[in-house]
């Protein structure tokens, strides 16, 4: 079996997972290095996802994942390395650029407004207007509750009121209104940081099996969290950052959590690569 970390291909569901897409890559970043002063935080870095793929990513505070996301998402750029998505180079300099090939991202602190309805926030920044007249627009409430009401109802996501302000909502339904916010961009890959820290179980799960509705509806996903429990419940494939290198690549079905811990910590571990 080839060991070579940048080569493998991903995993070999079971008749019982979910799908896992045609095996045609989505997002290729390669030779990924990124340097802050004298500080390199990404060196070499490849990162695979295919369609309709769930990748774990996981490492240590200041492994590099948040700057290598950053890159994708296009609030970094990197010193050297590229970028493809669909099977085309790409030159991500701006967040605008990534969100038109189809990449959102949805931050640990969700970025909703706290006092806004639900259905304020599943279109914030995006309204749809009814009218205009000169400086004053009239904002279309009816179509943008039909529309919030066809988007939760497609991930299966239960909200007593979408005029409910977020506040009141809890933790797991905070986390579904984003996850619902970023699919109504018809996204092609969605990553999610850390969006089952602080959650009760019984939300966690709920919060993992839209995951899994993502990958089910053939949207691909880059899940970042240290509770590799619930990595290992979602993911197709993990990859480990350590410093800045990328020192694993698993199907999650052919490695065990302690091996993963091994890798966040110490390094490449005897243990073998995806073929």
């Amino acid at each position: 079996m080839d060991t070579d970390v940048h080569q493998a291909p991903g995993p070999q569901p079971d008749a019982q997972s979910a799908p896992s897409g045609t095996g045609e890559r989505l997002v290729e970043m390669v030779g990924i290095y990124k340097s802050f002063g004298g500080l390199q935080a990404l060196r070499d870095v490849n990162l695979m996802v295919r369609r309709n793929e769930v990748v774990g990513l996981v490492g240590d505070n200041a492994a590099g994942k948040s700057t290598l996301m950053k890159i994708l998402t296009g609030a970094y750029h990197a010193d050297r390395g590229s970028i493809r998505f669909d099977g085309l180079p790409v030159q991500i300099q701006r967040p605008q650029d990534s969100r038109r090939l189809g990449i959102e991202m949805i931050y640990q602190d969700l970025g909703m407004c706290a006092k806004r309805s639900v259905v304020a926030n599943l279109f914030l920044g995006r309204e749809r207007n009814r009218m205009s007249l000169g400086f004053i627009t009239i904002l279309d409430w009816p179509r943008m509750r039909r529309d919030a009401q066809r988007i939760l109802d497609s991930l299966h996501i239960e909200i007593e009121s979408l005029d409910r302000p977020m506040e009141k909502l809890s933790g797991g339904q905070r986390q579904a209104v984003a996850i619902g916010r970023a699919v109504s961009f018809d996204p092609k890959l969605v990553i999610m940081d850390e969006p089952t820290a602080s959650l009760a179980l019984k939300e966690v799960e709920a919060v993992l099996n839209l995951v899994r509705k993502l990958r089910a509806n053939g949207i691909s996903v880059i899940f970042i969290s240290h509770r590799l429990q619930d990595v290992f419940s979602v993911a197709d494939r993990i990859a480990v950052l350590r410093s800045g290198e990328l020192v694993g690549n698993y199907p999650a079905a052919e490695v065990t959590p302690d091996e993963i811990v091994r890798l966040m910590f110490l390094g490449r571990a005897q243990i073998k690569e995806a073929a």
